[in-house]
């Protein structure tokens, strides 16, 4: 016994007796001076923190990012030049359930990167698709309410979400691919992963690009139907968490290849389609995809809470030869991701072992929850605030990106004005063979049940402007599914 750790109390005092309380007397009452219970107690009753809105359910392992390509001559961001090899992190999520919801449901999920690289932390945070619902963020909290519990019943609810869609055309090609074989993958290693909104690269001349990322697997796309899917769920709620550890600790490392499009600044003024519009993909005939490397995860966390829980991502982190663009989704999860953290994690989330860079950080932040390093990030504790003359942290000019050249006055603009909302998921729906637009039906069928008339035939209106072929095989669907029938709606539904 005298070779293993003494217990201790959170202060290091020894702790003699870690089984009785302290008691006046064996039958008597427990004492208030047994601080060494009241601590205990009183961290149990502290042991969880405020799960996430969104992304709650995830899995996360460590790995690394290497580049075997060369796309020097659009970015200057180290973790991006030939040969640079970038320890990171990943977390995958699905985005309606809680904490507790199973791994198997048909959802999107959420790809989520940490690189951490000598310049600071880059994160890119995206998900398993290249789109999203919606192309502004006004529109973001609703439609999570929707994807979330309703108030009175407490239970998930199809009405609400396809009322939400079917008066929201733009989430036409999500809802496709949602519904699609892709929107259920068997495992994190079989789905892709992409950045979804439009990134920028600005390199050494200062010139800048647009950029949208990809993330391909290596291990092939496997899917669950909803019924393979309800059988997994009858067996673990855990399948992912089981996978991807499972295959890290057996060395089948999961890996996906890097790819990138690019678009030269002033190109997006004359596209046909808005590129910053995260509801639409960039054609690969026009951009086509060109290889930068291969990530590959390789290690497991020690402490899923400490290291995934704990894990803080935001597309506000980025380093030198990264940038954004006017893209109004982005824009909006700059402030709201990183604000998520600071009330779920803490004013200074950032000093948490999972979250902190490898590289020196100086800043003049100071006080506040979780401020671990006793708020000296300078150097001296003289040099408190800036400018000052105390030899504390200064700018770097060099890091000063270009000046975006797209702009336009300042007003609300209607995001419905001079957008298709049809021509890309017509285009995704042409790609479908007979089985996968027949799945499509099924599971889009299978997701209405229950939902009013009046909100279906409003959704089988867009579907019918993609393909007549989409709307009568959902029609049809619906028909075996729930014996539904379009005069049992009514006028209302004309």
């Amino acid at each position: 016994m005298s070779d293993r750790p003494i217990l201790t109390t959170s202060a290091g005092a020894p702790v003699p007796d870690n089984q009785n309380s302290l008691t006046a007397g064996p039958r008597g009452g427990v004492m208030m001076q047994d601080y060494q219970l009241i601590e205990k107690l009183s961290h149990q009753n502290r042991e969880r923190i405020p799960e996430r809105a969104v992304h709650a359910k995830g899995w996360g392992a460590y790995g690394t990012l290497k580049i075997t390509g060369d796309i020097s001559k659009y970015t200057k961001a180290k973790v991006l030049q030939p040969g640079a090899e970038t320890p990171m992190l990943a977390r995958f999520s699905t985005v309606a359930g809680e904490l507790g919801a199973a791994d198997a449901e048909r959802d999107v999920r959420g790809f989520a990167l940490k690189f951490y690289t000598p310049e600071g932390n880059w994160d890119l945070v995206g998900n398993n698709t290249p789109i999203f619902f919606v192309r502004d963020a006004y529109k973001f909290p609703d439609f999570i309410h929707t994807q979330k519990r309703h108030p009175k019943t407490n239970l998930r609810s199809a009405t609400a979400m396809w009322d939400f869609w079917s008066l929201s055309p733009e989430s036409l090609h999500q809802v496709t691919i949602l519904m699609s074989d892709r929107g259920c993958p068997v495992s994190p290693l079989h789905m892709n992963g992409y950045g979804s909104h439009t990134f920028s690269f600005w390199n050494d001349a200062g010139e800048r690009y647009w950029v949208k990322f990809h993330f391909k697997t290596q291990h092939g796309h496997k899917h669950y139907t909803n019924a393979e899917a309800a059988d997994v769920i009858g067996r673990t709620r855990e399948s992912y968490q089981e996978a991807l550890y499972g295959a890290i600790e057996e060395g089948n490392y999961p890996r996906w290849t890097l790819q990138v499009q690019i678009m030269p600044e002033l190109e997006a003024e004359k596209t046909a389609y808005d590129p910053f519009d995260v509801t639409k993909v960039w054609p690969h005939a026009d951009y086509p995809p060109i290889e930068v490397g291969v990530l590959e995860l390789n290690r497991n966390p020690e402490n899923y809470f400490a290291e995934v829980e704990n894990a803080a991502f935001s597309p506000s982190n980025i380093v030198p030869g990264i940038g954004f663009s006017p893209d109004k989704m982005l824009q909006a999860r700059l402030f709201s991701y990183a604000d998520a953290h600071r009330y779920r994690l803490g004013t200074h989330y950032e000093h948490i072992p999972v979250n902190r860079p490898k590289c020196p950080v100086h800043h003049y932040h100071r006080d506040g929850q979780m401020n671990t390093f006793g708020g000296i990030q300078t150097g001296n504790p003289s040099a408190y605030y800036e400018p000052n003359s105390f030899n504390g942290p200064v700018e770097q000019p060099s890091a000063m990106e270009p000046p975006l050249r797209i702009s336009g006055d300042m007003a609300r603009y209607d995001h419905r004005e001079g957008n298709d909302d049809y021509v890309q998921p017509r285009a995704l729906f042409n790609l479908f063979d007979a089985g996968q637009k027949a799945r499509l039906f099924s599971n889009i069928a299978a997701a209405m049940g229950g939902v009013p008339g009046p909100i279906v035939e409003r959704q089988l209106a867009h579907f019918k402007r993609v393909h007549p072929d989409y709307e009568a095989g959902v029609r049809a669907a619906l028909h075996a599914a729930h014996g539904y029938e379009a005069d049992a709606v009514g006028a209302a539904a004309e």
